[in-house]
């Protein structure tokens, strides 16, 4: 386990200007091509055959891309990474690399609800079992994974954030064998560092805090030099998902500016979390800031959580009230937006059940961006006394 790993400092040298960029450019320049030539015939068959580690077709190597690569890894504390064009691309690539039909996999209660529903359609097809968890009961955690192949963890947990002990349920699935991997999404590196906790392979939808500007759709995995070579050699390369020089420009550009805006988030988050708890209209929020103490391996929080309104509120008018939060999925960027949990649960796609998401008809989910908490707080206070019957 890395202990000793400061993702402040680490986030402080991507910061740094890099004296390699070309033209000693400031921001490093976007390589945008399709393809890498060689100098010679003896320059390609040593590429083709691995004894050069070079570009060859972006689509499996990219200097900018292996920029943003290298710079989450060192966030992450991982030995390596790879990037994706979406966040499900890197859940589906790591998950396909290892299990094969016939497999269990061990997962938590309340996941990202794509993942969920891969794991009950294509992962279903393919005789791949799930068993679900409660991954605050580490008997019952411990009970469920011999024999899996993989442990699949998020903390905070999607909708109703809760949160689990990740060490020391990576040190069960550990000691029975059972390769770990985690969404880190929701507290980005700055404020979990799941290897260091022992965990596997670390997983981000990179269009939310990473980004952090609502303009690029991607993933990435971390994890051990060999781990990332199998998912870049057996399923990264076949199912296509891989992320272009832009995008990861702008993602490297993200993570430059990630520490101060996860502090900015969760300055403003706890402020209205905290005043949603005391208010008569609300019966439950869902955020771990409120908590008199963190869960293990959590040095701070980010700006998505949930809370469930008491009966008598008007879901529809609460939310057509409000003008500063907009209607809208995904989160991470610099706008505040809001899911209710009743729109979620009218969705079509399947498999799609309340119970496996945790969403109450009553819920909504926020994401607190960088507005400022007094206007935003205004906001939805007028929106609660708009919807109040």
């Amino acid at each position: 386990m890395n202990n000793g790993f400061d993702p402040f400092e680490e986030a402080s040298l991507i910061v740094a200007h890099d004296d390699s960029n070309a033209y000693d450019a400031v921001v490093p320049p976007i390589v945008q091509t399709s393809l890498f030539t060689f100098t010679d015939y003896d320059d390609m068959i040593a590429s083709y055959r691995g004894e050069k580690v070079r570009p060859i077709y972006t689509r499996g190597l990219n200097p900018t891309v292996r920029m943003f690569e290298d710079m989450l890894a060192r966030l992450e504390g991982a030995e390596d990474a790879i990037g994706f064009a979406s966040g499900m691309s890197a859940i589906s690539s790591t998950v396909l690399t290892f299990v094969e039909p016939g497999d269990r996999i061990v997962a938590v209660r309340h996941l990202y609800p794509d993942a969920y529903r891969l794991f009950g359609t294509l992962l279903k097809r393919m005789r791949v079992e799930v068993t679900y968890v409660d991954g605050r009961d580490e008997e019952e955690v411990a009970r469920a994974l011999p024999g899996a192949k993989l442990f699949y963890m998020e903390s905070p947990t999607s909708w109703v954030m809760e949160t689990h002990d990740v060490a020391a349920l990576a040190a069960i699935a550990k000691s029975h064998g059972v390769l770990t991997v985690i969404d880190n999404s929701w507290a980005s590196p700055i404020f979990q560092q799941p290897i260091a906790l022992g965990v596997d392979m670390v997983i981000h939808s990179a269009s939310k805090y990473l980004g952090g500007h609502s303009d690029v759709v991607a993933g990435v995995v971390a994890g051990s030099k060999a781990l990332i070579a199998r998912i870049r050699g057996e399923a990264y390369p076949y199912l296509g998902g891989k992320l272009s020089p832009f995008d990861a420009w702008l993602l490297i550009r993200g993570l430059r500016t990630l520490p101060i805006r996860m502090k900015a988030h969760e300055q403003s988050t706890v402020a209205i979390a905290r005043r949603l708890q005391a208010h008569a209209a609300v019966e439950t929020v869902c955020y771990p800031g409120l908590a008199n103490q963190l869960a293990p391996g959590l040095s701070g929080t980010s700006g998505l959580f949930s809370f469930i309104f008491r009966e008598g509120i008007n879901i529809r008018t609460f939310a057509d009230q409000l003008e500063i939060f907009k209607l809208g999925v995904s989160w991470g960027g610099h706008e505040s937006l809001i899911v209710p949990g009743e729109v979620v649960l009218a969705q079509k796609a399947q498999p799609n059940s309340a119970q496996a998401f945790g969403i109450s008809a009553l819920s909504i989910r926020l994401h607190i961006g960088l507005e400022g908490t007094e206007a935003l707080w205004s906001d939805l206070e007028a929106a609660i006394i708009a919807a109040t019957d």
